[in-house]
């Protein structure tokens, strides 16, 4: 078994979860879905989404993926979690996924699914998991500013 990734989205991502969701399982990684559990043109993202990014808080080591339609108010609502780093991928610079997980140590990947074909969410999610932090000085140095800025607000 592969490591934990969490998964959450409101209705806007919630086909692209299934289909990640999928590939997750088929790949071999442990999964633990916070929703949505079913299409809901009504749901709000920040009840799913913060169950995630709150199970990544307390296990930064952890991994998830979470959706919504930009992927943006998603990343701001993990990013309200101390130890979480979230960033937003809508496609197009496909090194993203790698440079974020390299030189920030993201620990959740926000997919906008309005902007994304199921095989670059793929893609992007195996570059994602499977890139490690770079551990270089430079990178360290400014992951530790940040965690000051958390403790300190």
């Amino acid at each position: 078994m592969r490591d934990m990734v969490y998964l959450a989205t409101d209705h806007a991502g919630f086909e692209l979860k299934e289909k990640i969701k999928e590939f997750l399982i088929r790949d071999g990684y442990e999964i633990e879905d916070f929703g949505a559990a079913s299409f809901d043109p009504e749901d709000d993202y920040p009840d799913f989404i913060s169950q995630a990014a709150e199970a990544v808080s307390k296990d930064p080591t952890s991994k998830a993926i979470i959706f919504g339609g930009s992927g943006q108010g998603e990343a701001i609502v993990a990013n309200k979690f101390s130890r979480v780093r979230a960033a937003v991928y809508y496609g197009k610079v496909e090194e993203m996924p790698k440079l974020t997980r390299q030189h920030n140590d993201s620990n959740i990947l926000s997919l906008g699914a309005r902007f994304l074909t199921n095989e670059e969410a793929i893609d992007a999610v195996k570059l994602f998991l499977e890139t490690p932090f770079s551990e270089e000085p430079r990178h360290v140095r400014r992951i530790e500013k940040i965690q000051k800025i958390e403790e300190n607000t």
